[in-house]
């Protein structure tokens, strides 16, 4: 069975290493010519192709692994495009305005939403990993809209892979994702710009800064054109978990102001907590 994976970054890329071990024949396309060459040489992918119309004529499943608003705008036409026997595919970090897309074509229930819970902060072709989902959670959204055949075989794929699915609405996806999983992101580019601010010795930050520091910034080596699609994709949602994160920001300002050292370790011993749910 031939898969047509469109994008060729960390998850395409990952997904190409990942289904050829299964013995799935790869076909490749990346509106990045470079990226392009980049997988068939890394030997992410079979073949590759700058049609699009070509993959979708030699492929049976279509996984798009795009940022969020060129997946939003290829959805439809792929759709449109699509055979009866055909699946598509979508492995967006946002699910809700995908879903709506979708709903808009008659050909709908050939498309599943999925969200894999894997990455890291690198991009491109080159920072593709074989074992990247294995182990990992796959989220799958708005399945009732699915048919049963497109249903089967994006969950057979993804088990196959090693994940562990979980089904869920979009619209409650993107309101966890943002609390749990994009806030971070922003946190994480904000101390990065704070620390670039403020300390204006690079070699201070190289040398002094700690394991602490290098992993809470970790992400914010994450592609800015990626996540500038996500944030703009998940904007309500974000903008609360946001306003939250300032909140709790304030109590801690505030408390240094005061010297409170009651109200400092409440605030942190509260903060604790989440060792009872990340062990």
């Amino acid at each position: 069975m031939k898969i047509g994976i469109i994008g060729l970054g960390l998850i395409g890329g990952s997904l190409g290493l990942a289904l050829k071990k299964l013995n799935y024949k790869i076909v490749g396309f990346d509106s990045n010519q470079k990226h392009l060459a980049a997988a068939l040489k890394y030997g992410l992918i079979h073949e590759q192709t700058d049609d699009i119309k070509l993959l979708l004529n030699e492929c049976e499943i279509i996984l798009l692994a795009t940022p969020v608003k060129a997946i939003e705008h290829l959805v439809i036409s792929l759709l449109s495009a699509s055979r009866p026997d055909q699946v598509i595919i979508d492995c967006g970090s946002t699910k809700r305005s995908i879903c709506e897309t979708a709903d808009q074509s008659p050909h709908r229930d050939r498309f599943v939403a999925a969200h894999p819970i894997a990455g890291t902060e690198y991009s491109g072709p080159a920072a593709a990993i074989t074992d990247l989902f294995e182990g990992q959670k796959m989220i799958l959204c708005d399945i009732e809209n699915s048919n049963k055949r497109s249903a089967l075989i994006a969950k057979s794929l993804f088990t196959d892979l090693g994940m562990e699915i979980i089904y869920m609405p979009s619209g409650e996806h993107d309101i966890h994702l943002a609390y749990v999983s994009h806030l971070s992101h922003v946190s994480s580019f904000a101390l990065s710009l704070t620390a670039l601010e403020i300390e204006k010795n690079n070699e201070h930050i190289l040398n002094l800064s700690g394991s602490g520091f290098a992993s809470t910034v970790r992400l914010a080596k994450s592609n800015p054109v990626t996540w500038k699609s996500i944030f703009l994709s998940n904007k309500e949602n974000l903008l609360v978990a946001v306003k939250e994160y300032q909140n709790q920001l304030a109590g801690i300002q505030k408390a240094l102001e005061n010297e409170d050292s009651e109200e400092l370790i409440k605030l942190m011993s509260r903060a604790s907590e989440i060792k009872k749910i990340l062990k």
